[in-house]
């Protein structure tokens, strides 16, 4: 089969590799799309390497069909449309995955979508649910707003019936991402973010939850204004690693500032996060309140212009690689 490997000047080769050899527990996927994430970036800049007993080259997530199954799996067979959560090697034709890494692909969605959900949407479940406990009729800030991880975290958190305020680079794109719900949208260029987030304390919708890729100053600045016992959860800092914490109102607000991260989770866990994602989550996109968000599809032989467009940070919504047709 071929993979998309990287050379020694960090340009992207799609090469013919040995073909996976799938265990008891795992099902070969044949692979019709791959999601693109921030993480393959770094793993390409050899800074975020694939965790021990996967494949070395890039891709978080993908969509496709299962072409053969191990003898110890019995809730999959061959031809079953899946998405799966990869620790790398979806940028491929055939992946081997473990039976409980998967999930069927919602009714009414194409491979392309579906390719969209695992990363992403599981990324979201886990801080908005799980690590942020964020419930209905409660306001949840999720800065970035035009990222891909943004375009998932937002409708998903409207669904599940929360309020919530996002952050952009300016008006332009903060028209692009309308379709995403957010009921704040705050120009940082143009706004103070933690003034805004005094406001709404003030206006009695303060943030119980902040799912936070961004961090830098604004994190430390924006802390005191949160709702009493609320939740910050840190994901990435993408706007910087150093902040300063008033720590009188984590005291006497009881407030949480919490590093999470998907990729070191157990097996066991991202389990049980994919199965509350069929759970809960599934049902909300087969009806139509959750709707994938891509904003490009581009063949998997140009998957250094897809890099780019992350890199440029143009995206609104997902960059999908298309590696066959349906």
């Amino acid at each position: 089969m071929k993979a998309m490997l990287v050379n020694a000047n960090k340009d992207l080769v799609w090469t013919d590799v040995e073909d996976p050899i799938i265990r008891d527990d795992e099902v070969l996927v044949k692979i019709y799309a791959a999601a693109l994430n921030r993480a393959d970036l770094l793993q390409r800049q050899g800074k975020y390497p694939s965790p021990a007993g996967c494949p070395e080259w890039m891709g978080l997530e993908v969509a496709g069909v299962i072409a053969e199954v191990g003898p110890a799996v019995s809730d999959w067979k061959v031809g079953d449309r899946v998405c799966a959560l990869l620790g790398g090697g979806g940028y491929a034709e055939y992946v081997a995955v473990k039976h409980d890494m998967l999930m069927p692909v919602p009714h009414g969605l194409s491979l392309i979508e579906a390719s969209a959900l695992p990363e992403a949407y599981a990324t979201s479940y886990l801080n908005l649910f799980i690590e942020g406990h964020l419930e209905a009729g409660q306001t949840a800030f999720v800065p970035a707003g035009a990222s891909g991880l943004a375009s998932v975290a937002i409708p998903m958190a409207k669904a599940f019936g929360a309020r919530v305020i996002t952050s952009v680079l300016s008006d332009e794109i903060a028209e692009k991402i309308k379709s995403f719900g957010a009921d704040v949208v705050i120009n940082s260029q143009a706004q103070c973010v933690e003034e805004i987030l005094k406001a709404e304390e003030e206006n009695g919708t303060p943030v119980n939850v902040s799912m936070d890729c961004l961090c830098g100053e604004t994190l430390g600045k924006s802390l005191p204004y949160m709702a009493r016992g609320g939740y910050w959860i840190v994901i990435s800092t993408l706007a910087g690693i150093e902040t300063t914490v008033q720590l009188r109102p984590l005291l006497t607000k009881g407030l949480h500032l919490v590093g999470s991260m998907l990729r070191n989770r157990t097996p066991e866990f991202k389990a049980y996060i994919l199965s509350e994602l069929v759970k809960n989550v599934w049902p909300k996109i087969e009806d139509g309140s959750i709707k994938p968000s891509i904003y490009r599809v581009l063949p998997i032989t140009q998957a250094a212009e897809a890099h780019a467009i992350l890199e440029r940070g143009e995206n609104v919504g997902k960059v999908v690689l298309s590696v066959c047709d349906e």
